[in-house]
């Protein structure tokens, strides 16, 4: 799957001398960081073109929105759209990681998932040198074994929920009515009977679909029972393991002028940093980019949230069964990106020959 362009530009009718001055341009850009002249690529793009034919391919190219000239008399850069044609040609043309098996080895001596997403953001972020990170989903299988409601003072109830796994959770909540033991039992029993052994997520919608049964309106009791142990489940929602490392990596880059420091400026950086920091917002955003297993790269203006315009995301989703994972790079759009897929793409199978071990 690759990314998710709302507006692809038409280029049905590019020709050959065209998509390979296209692409000459967007890696030299690239490598480069300045615009790219005609004379440069008549020179350089071994076709045997004279500038005036060079110059005459970029005008068109830059009437189909791929490429454009900064300055009146600078060369062109591409725009997001010529990124884009560059990069579905590179993903048709994957090149198979050199070192995939040594990261593989490195992988399998990690211990449990936390430490082998910590040891793939960090293979991922040095073999890039972009910002990258490693994701599972929350675990879907774990199952509730049993709640019990405790009855601590006249209106407060501590609810606890056991799941397999060993994953106990405590939850005191607050009630209008007076606290009653034998009650509680009575309600944990029904609980226990008529949804142990479902899934966290199972147990949470049936205790909900159960409570909107009118029948269940009329039985204090029972009412009491599902309002209590949904309370307690919000508390156990399974939630997602993200792991993100690499970040200086494009804080050094702005400074040594391997990024484009008129599309990611300090004010960039910042919003970038913070959606860092609040992991639940990257895990929506990834989350609504990644739909199938595979690659997805999104570019710049592709990107759902504006703060995420100056970067681009290479990322892999794979699983083994009931497993899954994401993992990736997010870097300046001018990053390099055949290195970018090519790394994403190897780790991400090494990581799935390590789950299917495991």
């Amino acid at each position: 799957m690759t990314g998710l362009l709302t507006t692809r530009p038409m280029t049905a009718d590019l020709t050959d001398r065209q998509r390979r001055i296209l692409a000459r341009l967007v890696s030299d850009y690239i490598e480069q960081g300045e615009p790219v002249s005609s004379a440069w690529l008549a020179e350089h793009s071994g076709l045997g073109l004279s500038s005036a034919t060079v110059r005459n391919i970029l005008a068109r190219l830059e009437e189909q929105g791929l490429v454009r000239q900064p300055h009146t008399s600078a060369g062109r850069v591409p725009t997001d759209a010529g990124y884009r044609l560059y990069v579905d040609w590179l993903l048709h043309s994957r090149r198979r990681l050199k070192s995939a098996d040594d990261i593989e080895h490195r992988l399998r001596r990690a211990g449990a998932v936390g430490d082998l997403l910590e040891n793939v953001s960090h293979e991922l972020a040095r073999a890039s040198h972009q910002i990258a990170f490693a994701m599972t989903p929350a675990n879907a299988t774990v199952r509730l074994r049993h709640i019990n409601f405790v009855c601590l003072d006249a209106h407060r109830v501590l609810i606890i929920v056991v799941a397999t796994g060993n994953q106990i959770t405590h939850k005191v909540v607050e009630t209008q009515e007076p606290c009653d033991m034998a009650v509680l039992e009575q309600a944990a029993q029904y609980i226990n009977t008529e949804f142990a052994g479902l899934t966290l997520l199972e147990a949470r919608e049936a205790i909900v679909a159960r409570m909107r049964e009118e029948r269940m309106l009329y039985d204090a009791l029972l009412t009491r029972a599902l309002q209590l142990a949904q309370s307690g489940l919000d508390e156990v929602a399974p939630e997602e393991t993200l792991r993100v490392q690499g970040v200086s990596f494009l804080f050094d880059g702005a400074l040594g002028g391997s990024v484009d420091r008129e599309q990611v400026t300090l004010e960039t950086l910042r919003a970038l940093f913070k959606l860092l920091e609040e992991k639940h917002r990257l895990v929506e955003l990834l989350t609504s980019y990644i739909e199938a297993d595979g690659l997805t790269v999104v570019i710049g203006s592709e990107h759902t949230s504006p703060d995420m315009h100056p970067f681009s995301l290479v990322a892999s989703t794979f699983h083994d069964g009931p497993r899954t994972g994401t993992v990736g790079v997010i870097g300046p759009t001018r990053m390099r990106y055949q290195r970018a897929i090519t790394v994403v793409d190897g780790v991400s199978q090494a990581m799935a020959r390590v789950l299917e071990g495991n």
